[in-house]
């Protein structure tokens, strides 16, 4: 007979992609959803796998591996990051491409889920090397990308100038300047204002609607931050400016805590000068100490599969806030709801970034650009609507979040399947 724990390691033995097929079935199975549909939505349409060779600073060959998924594109053009990781496999791809998908559906956008990687270090190239390995990358992927096919952007590891060279390739290739094929490119080449910290914006808009939902004040609200790039360091400035404590953040290089808070413009300088470990008068904490800190909001803004069957059940967090694709396992997510934890779901949490992705398109499509004010006010009605209808589905169903959320993408994807006569 299997032990309980044997079960529950089963269980986290998922990976990416099997992880997202089950929450697909569990949402279709509220739904009642025939089986048509979910075949369709548990495989990605496209997924090609490329080898590219890239000369480097002293001459020598070396050769590279990428992938580009495209999951579903009955709503309009696939779309989603490519990262840079050595970690980077077809599975990963795959299921980042379905969330995609899912997440585009949540916040209304007219897109579909893409997803590429390379696997490889960016830390180990100089400036040079990384913008061949990139041109290289564009090179590969161009006859099935475009404005109007599937458009790339940053992820992991990933930044606007790469996002700038791959989009120059692009051009080039085809003959005429085409900044719609990608975004998050710089500000200089059709980039939108907002875009850099749209991941984090949108988070804390979800964030600050948790927390009135649950009666809580955000001023001296306690929040601990796994994974301090882009979307960490920004979602605890906001967080601080709208007065709450940030009293633990972590990165590759380790954690710091202090009951009191931290200050987070020192963490930044810190994180850009040298490291945030040389904090002074900190407590020197790990990844996974942090995780169960007793705080009222956990943001976690790494990596997948943090949050699992050896944590979830001393995690004492209020609220957890999913900046990261994939923190929580699904077993993870039975235990959170039972012990009380809302999960902003990251296809909520986290799509900040991609509805300004859009906006960023559909400047390039028009040739008309938009202020930051203008990018932030539409960014938070679009949040705080998705939140809302997420919530109401969510009490309509007693499910938790993911599920609602998930509920919500399902049923405007089968509806226009249906639309267009896929089912």
């Amino acid at each position: 007979m299997q032990s309980a724990k044997t079960v529950h390691a089963s269980k986290e033995s998922l990976n990416p992609f099997e992880i997202v097929q089950k929450q697909i079935d569990s949402a279709a199975s509220i739904l009642q959803l025939p089986s048509s549909i979910t075949k369709i939505l548990k495989k990605p349409k496209r997924v090609i796998s490329v080898s590219f060779p890239v000369k480097m600073d002293d001459g020598t060959i070396e050769v590279f591996d990428g992938y580009r998924s495209q999951h579903n594109d009955a709503s309009g053009p696939t779309k989603g990051g490519i990262r840079f990781h050595p970690d980077v496999d077809i599975d990963e791809v795959k299921a980042l491409s379905m969330w995609m998908t899912f997440k585009c559906q949540v916040v209304g956008l007219p897109y579909g889920g893409g997803k590429g990687g390379v696997v490889c270090d960016p830390h180990h190239y100089s400036t040079s090397e990384l913008e061949r390995i990139s041109r290289g990358f564009m090179e590969a992927i161009a006859d099935v990308v475009g404005p109007e096919t599937d458009i790339p952007a940053p992820d992991v590891y990933t930044t606007p100038q790469i996002m700038g060279w791959m989009m120059d390739t692009y051009s080039r290739l085809k003959g005429t300047y085409s900044p719609g094929v990608i975004t998050g490119k710089p500000l200089s080449i059709g980039g939108s204002k907002g875009r850099s910290s749209a991941t984090a914006t949108g988070c804390v808009y979800t964030i600050r609607e948790a927390m009135k939902d649950l009666g809580l004040p955000m001023e001296g609200a306690t929040v601990a931050i796994q994974g301090f790039g882009n979307a960490g360091r920004i979602s605890a400035l906001l967080l601080a400016e709208l007065g709450c404590k940030i009293v633990a953040v972590c990165d590759t290089k380790g954690g710091i805590y202090h009951p009191d808070g931290l200050d987070v413009d020192t963490l930044c300088r810190l994180k850009d000068e040298t490291s945030i470990m040389e904090y002074p008068e900190k407590q020197v904490i790990g990844g996974d100490q942090l995780l169960k800190l007793d705080v009222d909001i956990l943001i976690p803004a790494a990596l997948e599969n943090v949050i699992t069957s050896e944590n979830a059940d001393k995690i004492k967090a209020k609220i957890i806030a999913e900046a990261a694709n994939g923190p929580t396992t699904p077993y993870a997510d039975e235990v959170l709801k039972e012990r009380g934890v809302i999960v902003i779901p990251d296809i909520l949490a986290n799509a900040g970034g991609v509805t300004v992705s859009y906006f960023e398109w559909v400047q390039n499509q028009m040739h008309f650009y938009w202020t930051e004010k203008e990018i932030n006010e539409r960014l938070e009605q679009i949040m705080v609507t998705a939140y809302r209808e997420v919530a109401d589905i969510s009490k309509e169903y007693q499910v938790d979040m993911r599920n609602g959320a998930f509920i919500i993408a399902i049923k405007k994807l089968a509806e226009t399947m249906e639309a267009r006569g896929w089912i």
